[in-house]
């Protein structure tokens, strides 16, 4: 059995799935319940237009890491509508700040719409265009930076954040495991070099001595690294 599934993986990394469907099940059952009316709609929007998302799992996830280390300041490579901002704006709280950043004008809109319907619009601020443009014009460090842009771009946007992190704080990035494919030899990639992009990423997050770095692998993995206090 464990040889039929080495092969099945190797030949297609879609089935390399790191955590057990039934794990993953049984994880919902435990955070699946919610009255929050407007994190339902903002899920089955990704489902009916297949709109890539964090998922709830991944959103908890990221609201416990905010709150571990008292966040207040964050900022968003790549934001979409809002889904993964809705839980970091849970954490950050009244006062709080979370700065996104999107290309497409149109998930600002609905971004706005779904947050201020979640009373989070006052702890948001979402500028439309290339993140790495945004990054450069907004000063001051932050507590946490999140990645989830293009892959492609991944290991650029790390070098640029992991400066402006404040010591104690957190870098944290999606999709760090690609569906499988940085695990495989044989792959087929969405975008030609992405893989290849992900894998150099993770190997400067994990290589840097500034950083304490790990990897959930919770849906399509997640890597945290804390830098280190001074």
């Amino acid at each position: 059995m464990m040889t039929e599934i080495k092969s099945a993986n190797m030949a297609n990394p879609s089935v390399l799935i790191p955590v057990d469907p039934a794990i993953e099940r049984y994880l919902y059952s435990l955070v699946g319940a919610t009255d929050h009316k407007v994190l339902s709609e903002m899920e089955a929007y990704a489902l009916q237009h297949n709109f890539p998302i964090v998922g709830r799992l991944v959103g908890v996830f990221l609201e416990t890491q905010a709150k571990m280390v008292s966040a207040k300041r964050v900022f968003e490579f790549g934001s979409g509508y809002g889904y993964s901002a809705y839980w970091f704006a849970r954490a950050v709280g009244p006062g709080g700040e979370v700065i996104c950043s999107d290309g497409d004008g149109a998930n600002a809109f609905r971004a706005k719409e779904y947050l201020q319907a979640a009373g989070l619009q006052d702890r948001i601020s979402f500028h439309t265009g290339l993140a790495q443009e945004v990054f450069a014009a907004t000063n001051g460090s932050f507590d946490i930076c999140y990645n989830d842009v293009d892959k492609g771009d991944y290991p650029q946007i790390w070098q640029m954040a992991k400066e402006r992190v404040r010591p104690g704080g957190l870098y944290i990035a999606d999709n760090v495991l690609w569906h499988g494919r940085v695990a495989v030899d044989d792959y087929e990639d969405i975008v030609p070099g992405w893989t290849e992009a992900i894998m150099e990423h993770n190997r400067l997050v994990f290589e840097d001595p500034e950083f304490d770095a790990f990897i959930n692998p919770t849906r399509d993995g997640v890597i945290v690294a804390r830098k280190k206090n001074e």
